[in-house]
């Protein structure tokens, strides 16, 4: 397994750490919890730089990076709804497009098409990041939760915005077209 592999792996063992850290009643949790998923998120970054620089990109870490980030900040966001500073509406419609993109995904690949990340894609999960983040903050007390409403805002629509994007390439990619 390569590093940039192992790195996924880490994000993937993150998971629990951050929802057991957010439920987790003692002080300060909200700030472990937060610290914890901005490092492993930074993950992200590191294992696609090495990837790229060594050349080692495997099939392995093209499965599970997606899922490692999509995992890890979904579950963030399902805590800080617990925290008070996330809407449910909000996480759910962020968990509604993630699914639909996902069985999107799946009928592509029943065509035989790999329906790889798209630009929009890729933003939109570092905008989920970034507002997970500022409302992990929030709920430690750090920013306010008007701060972390307005960044959660900002992660719906380019969700949304992303969401469109591949249900623009939808009919093509399910006749078997590369998107």
């Amino acid at each position: 397994m390569s590093l940039p592999d192992q790195l996924t792996v880490v994000r993937i063992v993150a998971v629990p750490v951050v929802v057991l850290l957010f439920a987790w009643d003692f002080p300060d949790h909200a700030y472990w919890a937060t610290a914890v998923f901005v490092l492993a998120m930074a993950t992200d970054q590191v294992d696609g730089w090495l990837a790229r620089r060594r050349g080692v990109s495997t099939a392995l870490g093209k499965l599970l990076d997606p899922v490692a980030d999509k995992v890890l900040v979904l579950a963030a966001l399902v805590m800080l709804v617990g925290e008070g500073v996330a809407p449910a509406w909000m996480v759910a419609l962020i968990v509604v497009r993630e699914i639909l993109v996902s069985g999107l995904r799946l009928a592509a690949v029943e065509r035989g098409v790999v329906l790889g990340a798209r630009d929009l894609g890729r933003l939109k999960t570092w905008v989920q990041a970034l507002a997970a983040a500022i409302a992990g903050f929030a709920a430690a007390g750090t920013w306010s939760s008007d701060v972390a409403w307005w960044a959660l805002l900002t992660a719906v629509v380019a969700t949304w915005v992303s969401g469109l994007d591949y249900a623009r390439v939808a009919p093509g990619v399910l006749r078997g077209e590369r998107a």
